[in-house]
């Protein structure tokens, strides 16, 4: 059975929320809140499936809890092969359109960088509002976005159904 690790840093609780929907989701996956329980990059390497998530910021940066892991990352580039790796977070398409949780595309490029296997949980851009994204690839984004101010009736069936997307896509 693979070990699941959620990894998440949330500013507003949006995506702390999703993380822990997704830890009822995963049965026996743990949850790493980066504020209060991430140590360092070694903590990666105990999960063999890695669930990130991140709000988007300012110009489409991660969290800022997630600034320093990311950067000593992408200097250290800790070996991370064999890691199945999928995204997800919060983000506002109205407000912020213009940057929707562009987020995760950057995490994915650093992820991506040390190794981990990524690819896994893209997400159809049907349904959503927004201007531009660095996350939407081929007409997917590279993650599950969370809208909870303007889409909040979907968050929970849309998190649901990539749950069951991102088993059988790692089959785990």
């Amino acid at each position: 059975m693979s070990k699941i690790g959620i990894f998440v840093g949330s500013s507003g609780g949006v995506t702390q929320a999703a993380a822990e929907k997704l830890e009822e989701l995963f049965d026996g996956a743990e949850l790493i809140n980066m504020e209060e329980d991430y140590d360092d990059l070694e903590q990666f390497e105990e999960f063999d499936v890695l669930l990130i998530g991140s709000s988007t910021w300012g110009q489409g940066d991660p969290q800022r809890d997630w600034v320093d892991p990311l950067y000593e990352m992408d200097n250290d580039e800790p070996d991370l092969s064999g890691k199945k790796v999928a995204f997800f977070g919060a983000g506002d398409q109205d407000t912020h359109g213009e940057h929707f949780v562009s987020a995760l595309a950057k995490m994915e490029d650093i992820f991506k960088k040390c190794g981990a296997s990524t690819g896994f949980g893209y997400w159809p851009t049907e349904g959503y509002m927004y201007k531009f994204s660095l996350s939407e690839k081929d007409g997917k984004f590279c993650g599950l976005p969370i809208d909870d101010i303007n889409q909040e009736e979907l968050t929970e069936s849309r998190l649901t159904e990539w749950s069951k997307q991102v088993r059988q896509e790692m089959d785990i």
